[in-house]
């Protein structure tokens, strides 16, 4: 292969602006070949062919230069996505900032309103305080008053006990001058002695009291004479008086009679004396 055809060849292979020159170049050596040297022409020949592999150098790294360019576009490319994502993410999260702040400024509100809440809470406390202090003092007032009314009740009771057994004792005084006759037309049965207010003896320092007691004989036989006295009859004033004939029996083992003076009975009471064989005196038969 000739030179110039050499030379043309990787002329060919540089890029377009550079090969203008080279053939420039070429066509003046042609032109030149006639003039210069054989080995003057060579070394132009040398240089032409060292341009042009600085050329081809030049141009593998231009793309080279190229490629990383490309490479440096793409990676710049995703860093603008990623920029992307990170402003997109940045704005979500300013967001959720915001949603954040306004949750913090509800529960601040909350708490203001919590906090006035227990002010009102610490007022009726205070005030609930003061309140059962209040009754604390009527309580200790009132516990006064019944201590007093107790007291007065007490006094009131006594006095009417009194009373009671005043009646009670003028009532069994009247009926032991009168009960003897009664006795003997009603059962036939004579008083021994007399009849009076008694404690029988039913143990040793035991005694049971006894509002009429007395003894009475017919013909041979032997009588204890039991009785009560009662301003007005109850039922179970005879329910109580029959548990305590009953008592006294199994000390004084001698046949009973049995009876109760009062000022006034009701028929149905009178009724039940009577069913349990219990004579019934009143007052004005005396």
């Amino acid at each position: 292969m000739s030179a110039v055809i050499e030379i043309i060849r990787k002329i060919e292979q540089v890029h377009p602006e550079l090969r203008e020159v080279f053939v420039m170049l070429l066509e003046e050596m042609e032109r030149l070949k006639d003039i210069v040297t054989k080995k003057e022409f060579n070394e132009l020949k040398a240089v032409v062919q060292e341009l042009a592999e600085a050329q081809k150098r030049t141009e593998q790294r231009v793309n080279e230069l190229a490629e990383a360019q490309k490479r440096t576009e793409q990676r710049v490319n995703e860093l603008a996505e990623a920029q992307k994502r990170t402003e997109q993410r940045v704005n979500e999260l300013a967001e959720a900032q915001k949603r954040t702040e306004q949750r913090v400024n509800e529960l601040a509100e909350a708490q203001k309103r919590t906090e006035q809440r227990v002010n009102e809470l610490a007022e009726a406390q205070k005030r609930t305080e003061q309140r059962v202090n209040e009754l604390a003092e009527a309580q200790k007032r009132t516990e006064e008053e019944i201590r007093k009314l107790t007291i007065g009740q007490r006094h009131l009771r006594e006095l009417i006990g009194g009373l009671t057994h005043t009646v009670g004792y003028r009532l069994e005084d009247e009926s032991y001058k009168a009960l003897p006759r009664l006795i003997k037309e009603d059962f036939d049965v004579e008083i021994v002695g007399r009849l009076k207010r008694d404690f029988i003896e039913i143990g040793k320092d035991r005694y049971i009291e006894v509002n009429i007691w007395g003894e009475g004989r017919k013909n041979s036989k032997e009588y204890v004479i039991i009785g009560d006295a009662k301003s007005q009859l109850k039922k179970r004033d005879i329910d109580e008086f029959i548990k305590r004939i009953n008592y006294i029996k199994a000390f004084v083992p001698k046949e009973q009679i049995n009876l109760i003076v009062t000022y006034i009975a009701p028929p149905q009471i009178q009724r039940y004396a009577k069913e349990k064989n219990i004579k019934i005196y009143f007052s004005y038969e005396f």
